[in-house]
């Protein structure tokens, strides 16, 4: 039998009447993806929404990006934004989205979070990325507002933005901006020595990426109603040939032509 769970942090939030007020989600989308994700949080949530802009845009081509993006973080100087149509004095509960530049959160976030008060304001961060940086961006932010009250946020690969709509609802549930009963998902088992079969299933998810993930030595396990989860232990190496443990996190359907894809990347 399923187990059913309605979050008391759901009860919470009603009660404390936060629902009375519209959450904002603002978002900075360059190629649409992270765009994509703020829209559907923007319908489950009922919230208002509005897109920052940098006043001289960036290009989409990944290149160009790169380039200008380091330039701007080695400078200090960073892009200038377009005035926001919407007061964030008037918002108590932000949904601030964005894609993940070298690690941490895309450049115009950084002009919007030095131009403006966020004290006292709760932030949820939501991203989107090629292998993952929710958590170093996560940390970036607390310490740019160390007087708002940043919680755990979510993140999606890019490629698999489809699956943000699932997964936002139960995140958004799990975390009590929606009512709603969930399947408790289950604990991951104990880290193991990698079988042969659970190297297949790391390859098959990682060996496509454009960079390499690193060499698989355990693993952990959860099986739930979607399919099987997989934590992996890797070693990798990092930029300068230093030797680290990075967690990979990979997931694979129930379905029989179901391929194993990872699903982010914890350095």
């Amino acid at each position: 039998m399923k187990k059913l769970f309605v979050t008391l942090a759901a009860v919470a939030f009603i009660v404390t009447g936060c629902t009375q007020k519209k959450p904002l989600v603002l978002y900075y989308s360059e190629t649409g993806t992270t765009e994509a994700v703020a829209l559907e949080l923007q319908k489950q949530l009922g919230a208002d929404i509005e897109k920052i802009e940098a006043v001289v845009p960036y290009t989409g081509n990944f290149q160009e990006t790169i380039e200008r993006g380091g330039r701007e973080m080695r400078s200090g100087k960073l892009p200038e934004l377009k005035p926001l149509k919407s007061k964030i004095a008037n918002y108590d509960v932000i949904f601030l989205g964005y894609p993940i530049w070298f690690g941490t959160y895309a450049m115009p976030i950084a002009s919007l979070v030095k131009d403006n008060d966020f004290a006292g304001k709760t932030i949820i961060p939501f991203c989107t990325f090629g292998s993952g940086g929710l958590d170093s961006s996560s940390e970036a932010l607390k310490q740019a507002l160390p007087k708002a009250n940043i919680l755990s946020g979510y993140g999606v690969r890019a490629a698999r933005v489809a699956a943000a709509e699932k997964e936002l609802d139960r995140f958004l549930k799990e975390n009590g901006f929606k009512e709603g009963a969930l399947e408790q998902l289950p604990d991951f088992s104990e880290q193991m020595p990698v079988t042969a079969e659970d190297s297949i299933v790391f390859s098959d998810a990682c060996s496509s990426y454009q960079f390499p993930l690193g060499i698989p030595v355990s693993v952990a396990k959860r099986t739930t109603d979607d399919g099987t989860d997989y934590k992996f232990i890797a070693v990798s190496r990092g930029m300068g040939g230093e030797e680290a443990n990075v967690t990979i996190f990979v997931t694979k359907g129930t379905e029989p032509d179901s391929k194993p894809e990872f699903t982010q990347v914890v350095r």
